[in-house]
C-alpha cells in the first residue's frame, strides 16, 4: 500500500504528464530576464514621464530622455552583446508588446467613466493622454532604432572580433539613436513647429541620448563582464538572421 504521489515510472514522475519531463530544462538563465525586465521598465517609464519637457542649461528634452530611455539603449546593448540579436530580438518585440498593452490600459482608464466625487480628469487626460500621432512616432522610433542599435552592434562584433566593446555601444547607439530620435520628431512634429525648431530638438536630443550612452560605458562594461562569466554567454551573430520578423529563437 502507498500513499501519495507514485515515484519511480516513466510516465508518472512526480505526477508529471506521460512524454513530459518533470522539470523542464530552462530556456533561459535568471539574469537574462532580470535584463529584459529592466530593459522594458524603462521604455515603459521614460514613455509614461515623457509628458514633461525638462530645461537643463538651456536644452530643452522630454524627461524620460534624461532619465530611463537612455538605459534601455543600454541594456539593448547588453542583451545583443550577451545573447546575441536572436534573443534581443525577442525582447524588442517583447517591449513592443507591453509598451501597447500600457497605452490601451492607460486609454481605457480615461475613456471609462469617473466616479462623481473624483475631480481629476482633466488632470489624468493631461499627463497620461496622448494622441495617435504621438503613438505612432513613438512606436516607429522605436522599432526601427532599437533593430538599427542591435544589427550595428552585432555585425561590430564579428567585425572587431569581440574587441573593443566602447566602440560598439558608442557606435551602435549613434545610429540607433539617430533614426529613434529622427523618426520620432518628424511623425510626432513635422508641419506643426517650424523646421528650425525641428532640426535644434532632433540634434538636442540626440547628442544627449548619445552622450548618455558614452558615460554609462564603464557601467556597461562591468555588467557584459559580469553576465558573460555568470551565464557563460558570449554570443557571435555569424550564423544568425538579422529580419527584425524572424520568429525562431
Amino acid at each position: 500500500m502507498t500513499g501519495g504521489l507514485e515515484t519511480g515510472s516513466a510516465s508518472g514522475a512526480t505526477g508529471s504528464r506521460p512524454g513530459l519531463a518533470a522539470h523542464p530544462p530552462d530556456l533561459v538563465s535568471v539574469w537574462f530576464v532580470v535584463v529584459a525586465a529592466f530593459f522594458v521598465t524603462s521604455l515603459i517609464t521614460a514613455n509614461i514621464i515623457a509628458v514633461k519637457i525638462v530645461d537643463i542649461g538651456g536644452v530643452q528634452v522630454p524627461a524620460g530622455t534624461l532619465t530611463l530611455f537612455p538605459i534601455a539603449y543600454i541594456f539593448g546593448d547588453v542583451l545583443t552583446e550577451v545573447y546575441g540579436f536572436r534573443r534581443a530580438r525577442q525582447v524588442i518585440w517583447l517591449g513592443f508588446g507591453c509598451n501597447l498593452l500600457a497605452v490601451i490600459a492607460i486609454y481605457l482608464g480615461g475613456v471609462l467613466p469617473a466616479a462623481v466625487f473624483w475631480q481629476d480628469q482633466a488632470a489624468y487626460d493631461t499627463i497620461l493622454g496622448f494622441t495617435w500621432r504621438l503613438l505612432l512616432a513613438s512606436f516607429a522610433g522605436y522599432l526601427i532604432g532599437e533593430f538599427v542599435n542591435s544589427f550595428v552592434l552585432a555585425r561590430l562584433k564579428l567585425l572587431t572580433r569581440g574587441r573593443w566593446l566602447w566602440s560598439r555601444t558608442i557606435t551602435s547607439t549613434l545610429f540607433g539613436q539617430f533614426f529613434d530620435t529622427a523618426i520620432f520628431i518628424a511623425i510626432a512634429f513635422g508641419g506643426v513647429i517650424p523646421n528650425d525648431a525641428l532640426r535644434t530638438t532632433f540634434l538636442h536630443a540626440w547628442l544627449v541620448k548619445v552622450a548618455y550612452e558614452t558615460l554609462a560605458t564603464p557601467l556597461t562594461y562591468l555588467v557584459v563582464g559580469y553576465l558573460k562569466r555568470v551565464d557563460a554567454s558570449d554570443a557571435y551573430d555569424d550564423e544568425a538572421s538579422f529580419n527584425p520578423f524572424a520568429v525562431r529563437a
